[in-house]
């Protein structure tokens, strides 16, 4: 009888286990075969967005309508975004593909510039046009290729599955039918650059560079670089300094600098410019105790601080505290006109008011004397251009960096719809509503440093 049970008992269990085998092997099939419909969508929705994008830059060069290419160019764009998440989806992570990502990005920048600005004032260049017609035949030959993997994939119902695998196993010489469709697409996008987008796309570029042309003063050896944090960083006791040099021979050369302090004890962070040794940022990474300062208390901390490191005409534009932290924002005022892009970040910790960030990154790259243009449009003319609903609070001049890049002067208008604080930015020089944000919590503070 207990020989009977016993076998009954072992059956049980190696019919549950069979079962429990079963089961989990089809849950694994079940979530391969997600993985393969997945990249199958993916793959063949690229397919379909290339085939649009080549379609919509061909029918932007038969266009004589203005009002009709804006739309048209948008549409490229859009196409473009589409077609990067497609790609994103694809297992791809493993084997270079940005080239051809890059190509993508730099379409849908030159038609999203193109689109956004006023054809009707500002037309099509010659140079622009030509652009068009070399991203149309780039866009045919990605095309082919990609139609030609597309066929291969059904006709020998290939699976991206195998794609992964192959990628995986990091073989030197790969034999996957998409995984060398994909190289060929990667080298004939290789052999692109980035003057096939003209010079206008170029320029419009180099705007947007992190140069710091800017800059005064001479280039800074290492051990000047050392003595200029010390006296940044207020620092009198010894100290152990590790110096890096960083981007050498460009326009962004830079040091950074790690400083352990057994008195602070703490680790200290920071980059400072070859030219003229000017700090890029700051990080002092310590243990913050509990708040004896309030946030006011610390705005007047960071504002000092800034004076005394000979940084003048700044304003305290935003404040806020995160756990026992003050973040602190300031920008440039010149000729009582706001200047965005010249903006400086302070972190002062509310236990023992000393500064533990600063961020000079944007100032050091935009700050310059400027000609400031006179309005041509007046404030009242401004306002007009404001949502009615809008319940008008503040407004001043400011410069702000509009969607191409370029600095724009604006009416900066802040006012209150629905309980919800909007700052309104209104172009000062043709009127037309150049950015629109939304505050978050409490509006912003306006001091001069």
């Amino acid at each position: 009888m207990l020989r009977v049970i016993l076998i009954i008992f072992f059956a049980i269990i190696v019919v549950g286990t069979g079962f429990w085998g079963y089961q989990e092997h089809q849950e694994k099939n079940a979530i391969l075969i997600h993985a393969e419909n997945n990249y199958q969508r993916a793959f063949h929705d690229l397919t379909y967005q290339i085939d649009l994008l080549q379609d919509k830059i061909g029918t932007t060069l038969a266009m004589n309508s203005r009002s009709q290419l804006s739309p048209a160019l948008a549409d490229v764009w859009r196409i473009t975004s589409e077609a990067h998440s497609d790609v994103g989806q694809l297992p791809l992570t493993l084997m270079p593909f940005n080239k051809t990502e890059e190509f993508l990005s730099n379409i849908g920048d030159f038609s999203y510039r193109t689109a956004v600005r006023d054809l009707e004032k500002e037309p099509l260049t010659d140079g622009e046009y030509k652009t068009l017609q070399q991203l149309y035949s780039h866009a045919t030959e990605i095309q082919q290729e990609l139609r030609k993997v597309q066929h291969q994939v059904i006709e020998n119902n290939l699976r991206w599955m195998d794609v992964e695998l192959a990628l995986a196993s990091e073989k030197e010489n790969l034999d996957n039918t998409i995984i060398d469709g994909f190289k060929t697409v990667e080298k004939n996008v290789e052999e692109y650059s980035e003057s096939n987008f003209g010079p206008e796309f170029t320029q419009m570029n180099a705007k947007n560079d992190n140069s710091f042309k800017y800059l005064s003063g001479k280039e800074i050896t290492k051990e000047e670089a050392m003595n200029e944090a010390r006296k940044f960083l207020q620092i009198e006791e010894p100290v152990n300094m590790n110096v890096t040099e960083n981007g050498e021979g460009s326009d962004i050369g830079f040091y950074s600098i790690t400083i352990n302090s057994p008195k602070q004890n703490s680790e200290i962070y920071m980059d400072i410019t070859k030219k003229g040794g000017y700090p890029i940022w700051v990080l002092n990474h310590r243990e913050i105790g509990q708040s004896n300062i309030s946030l006011n208390e610390a705005a007047e901390k960071a504002k000092k601080y800034l004076n005394d490191q000979n940084f003048k005409d700044l304003q305290l534009f935003e404040s806020a505290q995160y756990d026992h932290v003050g973040v602190f924002t300031f920008v440039a005022v010149q000729d009582g006109v706001r200047v965005y892009p010249d903006s400086i970040r302070v972190k002062v910790a509310l236990d023992e008011g000393d500064i533990i960030g600063f961020s000079a990154n944007d100032y050091l790259i935009a700050h310059h004397k400027r000609k400031i243009p006179k309005p041509e449009i007046s404030l009242e003319q401004a306002r007009g251009k404001v949502n009615p609903s809008v319940k008008v609070m503040e407004h001043r001049l400011a410069i702000i960096n509009d969607d191409l890049g370029k600095e724009a002067l604006c009416y900066e208008i802040l006012g209150i719809i629905n309980n919800d604080t909007y700052r309104i930015y209104v172009n000062a020089i043709d009127g037309s509503e150049e950015k629109v944000e939304k505050l978050k919590n409490a509006e912003p503070i306006y001091e001069q440093v």
